[in-house]
């Protein structure tokens, strides 16, 4: 049964991210896995054009190789070879001297792989255009900003859907870059 793929993965997820919070709030780390996971449900609704098992299970998985000691190998033994380089395409190369080229390299993974890997990850940056912690300085709203449209330029033809809300989410953005 589905619902039992998806329980295994937010089990996995919550015992990995178990410490984690969503940045500038209390809230569980789990808070941000479930809305992405949402995200993913909603636009299958609309466009019921995708694998939404596949890409569900990667939702709740995407960070769990960037934030957690879990390993590619604990993935692949765990979930299977497909999941584990779908989230092994979303997380960042740490190795990589700059976060724009990260952030570049990570999307190129993507776009290699089938379209739910890049339904995920548009799923994840509009979850994330959230009102920024208020430590953030406006210069790291920008920056965010600007990665957000890197990731809307570099996902075309995923799923309009959610194309479209990115964009959304990124005219909304805009209003958190004024001097209060």
């Amino acid at each position: 049964m589905v619902q039992e793929l998806f329980q295994k993965a937010m089990k996995f997820a919550g015992e990995k991210h178990y410490r984690q919070k969503v940045p500038g709030t209390d809230a569980n780390y789990l808070l941000h896995i479930a809305n992405v996971a949402m995200e993913v449900m909603i636009a299958h609704s609309v466009t019921n054009d995708f694998d939404l098992e596949y890409a569900v299970q990667v939702a709740i998985l995407h960070d769990t190789l960037e934030d957690t000691d879990t390993t590619f190998e604990e993935l692949n033994n765990i979930f299977g070879e497909k999941i584990a380089k779908g989230v092994e395409a979303l997380t960042k190369n740490k190795s990589l001297p700059t976060k724009r080229e990260r952030i570049i390299d990570s999307l190129n993974r993507i776009n290699a792989l089938e379209k739910e890997i890049g339904i995920v990850k548009l799923a994840d940056r509009i979850t994330n255009l959230q009102p920024p912690p208020q430590s953030w300085e406006i210069e790291k709203r920008k920056n965010y900003l600007e990665e957000a449209k890197l990731i809307s330029r570099m996902l075309q033809n995923k799923n309009e859907y959610l194309e479209n809300r990115l964009k959304e989410k990124i005219e909304e953005y805009k209003n958190y870059l004024a001097v209060n």
